[in-house]
């Protein structure tokens, strides 16, 4: 691929730090008002986030004709993904809601070709079967478990497709603006909305300041996923070829997967290891470049 050592080791770091952080998230809703925690995080994060900005000299101000767009990719992108998933992380394992949060390249794919005529080839339609195998095993363990909570998949299928949507507004995005500035905005969204929710929704579980463990895991979340993670994520996208980019996505649910036994002692189902194989599938048939045809 062409890459730098310090390309890999970014691409490796940003692999792990997004993987090994669903357990640390499930440690840290685990006891906690999930939607505080995230706001918490985020609170952290937006100052990490705004020092990098400055560090790279990129100005805050947005034209006025591109602040409704600006809303929009905020809303898509983070503010729904952020709201579902800390939900999904809290009624599911994390490793099982690492696997369905990571079937984004396949609502992607979808939504592109719905939405905007894309026709990404018939290998997609495979990777939709095997993805919707996946899910339909997930699903169908936590309706036959008396304990299972089938709102935590569907939560976590519905953040992911938000964030599908949103990945295809920032491909047509018609302002200049550089994303790291988007994401400081975005994040300021999502940290007003989740604020404003935390007190209609939460406010009768604010009975006690965060542990230790809490505050380690809105800790990491501020420093390494807001403040490292997002912003080697826009270095390497830019930098990478495909085949990199689509590689670290789909390691993502499998450290996920394997953290969480590790960190939390999970067990997963045969149906966790099957759903794993067949969405890493999915996301492979779609992420994965096409052979190319030798003419003679």
């Amino acid at each position: 691929m062409g890459l730098s050592l310090r390309d890999l080791v970014l691409l490796g770091l940003l692999t792990l730090a997004w993987g090994v952080n669903w357990p640390i998230m499930k440690l840290g809703v685990q006891d906690f008002a999930p939607l505080t925690f995230r706001t918490i995080s985020m609170a952290g994060g937006i100052f990490v986030l705004l020092a990098v900005i400055r560090i790279q000299g990129h100005r805050l101000a947005i034209p006025k004709e591109h602040r409704l767009e600006l809303l929009k990719l905020g809303f898509f992108n983070m503010v729904m993904w952020f709201v579902l998933s800390i939900y999904g992380v809290k009624l599911l394992a994390s490793g099982r809601a690492a696997i369905l949060g990571y079937t984004l390249p396949i609502w992607t794919a979808l939504i592109g070709l719905a939405l905007y005529g894309e026709n990404p080839g018939k290998r997609l339609w495979w990777g939709v079967m095997a993805a919707a195998c996946g899910v339909a095993l997930l699903l169908s363990s936590e309706l036959a478990s008396i304990t299972g909570r089938p709102l935590g998949t569907l939560l976590m299928l519905a953040a992911a497709a938000a964030w599908g949507f949103g990945t295809h507004m920032m491909r047509r995005r018609k302002q200049q603006t550089p994303v790291q500035v988007i994401t400081f905005w975005s994040l300021l969204q999502s940290l007003i909305v989740c604020s404003a929710l935390c007190f209609l929704i939460e406010r009768d579980q604010w009975v006690r300041w965060p542990n230790a463990v809490e505050w380690s895991a809105m800790t990491y979340n501020s420093l390494v996923i807001f403040g490292f993670a997002q912003v080697m994520w826009f270095r390497l996208a830019t930098i990478l070829p495909p085949v990199a980019s689509g590689l670290s996505v789909m390691l993502i649910p499998v450290i996920g997967l394997f953290s969480g036994i590790a960190m939390l002692g999970e067990r997963p189902m045969w149906q966790d290891w099957v759903a794993l194989v067949s969405i890493l599938l999915a996301i492979a048939t779609v992420l994965l470049p096409k052979r190319k045809t030798v003419s003679a």
